[in-house]
């Protein structure tokens, strides 16, 4: 049938979202569908089916499909990392590093092998929708670009362009945008959404008008306010600047937001729990005296969070709370941070090869240049749960001896001799109902027992069907099929 891009005014303003809301509508139609994002820039990823990586939201967006993740949907992902440098991943493997200077010139090759995973997704089904990354009006990337109008015009797909009203100036970013673009990418662009509507629709009838006859695009539709999006994983770490306060709850789980912070929807399924108050701690505050657990998350360059950390004082708080009775996870480099120290005899994240760890496990953690990427099953505090891996190095230790998890039969990650201090790689592992209510228990409180999955493909349902009533879906449908073989 084709495909359909959706790009955006800017960064944050609801693109994979709404790609996800639209793919799950499509598929709910009886569509076969697949999302794919060119190029992506996040630290928050997911194992695909093939056995590779990509972001967190071509996931999300993959499940909306309800079809497995796979590496041609995000056939290029950049991880940031330490010293000014991103991971580069390409069809879900690592294939180096890019730095800030020569990223530009990069990029220019990839665009063959971003098409080539695009065509194998056409051929695969019904329609593709596609998700730009950060905004066409940032003319000043426009050269070499493979995100944007770049892949939209190298494969003849039509765009929509999507603004966000919520933040304000949505008339002038996407007349704007309109005015900034080459007229040969404008004319890619058949039209515009209004997303984030808070109120009345009816009283911004005036300026979609004067949007369509400014631009000379058709508007798509004006899409309200909607709830259901905070059930979903977040992928953009922006959101953790923009919004730190604490959920209800009467146990305080507190996590630090480090530079390098990755796969925080780890966190995501302590939102679902009433008895948990989640704090996710800016840098500058304290860590709450008052937490019963303190979550050390993932992290793109393990020594670097590290310096970080100390530099919060941090490591203070957390060595306090230990010594009044509270409990420590950390999950993948949280984990690592835990152990005596953490060796980079390779130089993966940067300059520095040896960092003192937390010493709170007795374990150590020697990164190397191979990525463990992996999906897994088995038991967690003795109770079922399933999850994936995805890091670079070995932690081995005495520690070790008393496991957090079992998979496949195997011992997986360590836990302090008085049960207090946990360690374990697996992402995804507090999803399980049966493994917060394990957690919770240790923390003195009872777990409800929801289901996090259920409540993520409910609030996909709940999405698709306010974009079928809100959004023309039947005109983008026919405009999907106007893309050219």
């Amino acid at each position: 049938m084709g495909a359909l891009m959706l790009q955006g005014t800017g960064s944050d303003v609801g693109k994979s979202v709404l790609v996800a809301g639209l793919c799950r509508a499509l598929a709910n139609r009886g569509l076969s569908v697949r999302p794919f994002k060119p190029q992506n820039m996040s630290n928050n990823a997911a194992v695909t089916s093939d056995g590779g990586e990509i972001g967190r939201a071509q996931a999300l967006q993959a499940l909306a499909c309800r079809v497995p993740p796979h590496s041609d949907m995000n056939p290029v992902l950049l991880k940031p990392q330490a010293d000014r440098t991103s991971q580069l991943i390409v069809h879900g493997r690592v294939r180096g590093t890019l730095g800030a200077a020569n990223f530009r010139e990069a990029r220019r090759p990839l665009l063959a092998e971003v098409l080539a995973s695009y065509e194998r997704l056409r051929a695969a089904a019904d329609i593709v929708v596609i998700e730009g990354a950060g905004s066409p009006a940032e003319i000043n990337l426009r050269a070499g670009d493979i995100a944007n109008m770049g892949f939209a015009r190298a494969a003849k797909v039509p765009v929509v362009l999507v603004g966000d009203i919520d933040r304000g100036g949505v008339i002038a970013s996407i007349v704007g945008t309109k005015a900034v673009i080459d007229p040969d990418d404008a004319a890619m662009i058949h039209g515009f959404l209004i997303n984030k509507f808070r109120g009345d629709p009816a009283l911004f009838d005036d300026g979609y008008r004067e949007i369509e006859r400014r631009s000379g695009w058709r508007g798509f539709g004006v899409i309200p306010w909607l709830d259901a999006v905070k059930h979903l994983p977040s992928e953009d770490a922006v959101i953790l600047e923009r919004d730190t306060r604490a959920t209800d709850g009467a146990i305080v789980v507190a996590c630090p937001i480090l530079p390098r912070i990755a796969n925080f929807d780890d966190l995501d399924p302590l939102k679902l729990e009433p008895a948990v108050r989640l704090v996710m701690v800016a840098p500058g505050q304290p860590i709450p005296a008052g937490a019963a657990l303190v979550i050390l998350p993932g992290s793109k360059a393990t020594i670097a969070d590290l310096a970080a950390l100390r530099n919060e004082g941090w490591d203070i708080d957390i060595a306090a709370h230990v010594r009044r009775g509270g409990h420590v996870l950390g999950l993948c480099g949280g984990y690592q941070m835990l152990g005596r120290h953490v060796a980079d005899p390779d130089r993966i994240e940067g300059t520095v090869k040896t960092a003192a760890g937390l010493a709170m496990l007795d374990v150590e953690t020697r990164l190397a240049p191979m990525k463990t990427l992996r999906a897994v099953t088995g038991t967690a505090l003795g109770a079922p749960m399933r999850g994936y891996e995805m890091h670079m190095g070995e932690t081995t230790g005495a520690g070790t001896a008393r496991p957090f998890a079992a998979i496949d039969g195997r011992p997986e990650g360590a836990v302090s001799t008085d049960g207090r201090i946990m360690g374990s790689y697996v992402h995804g592992v507090l999803a399980s109902a049966d493994v917060r209510r394990a957690l919770l228990a240790r923390l003195g409180a009872n777990g409800a027992g929801l289901d996090y999955d259920a409540a993520v493909d409910s609030a996909l349902d709940t999405i698709a069907a306010a974009i079928e009533r809100h959004v023309a879906v039947d005109t983008l449908i026919d405009l999907a099929a106007r893309t050219q073989a």
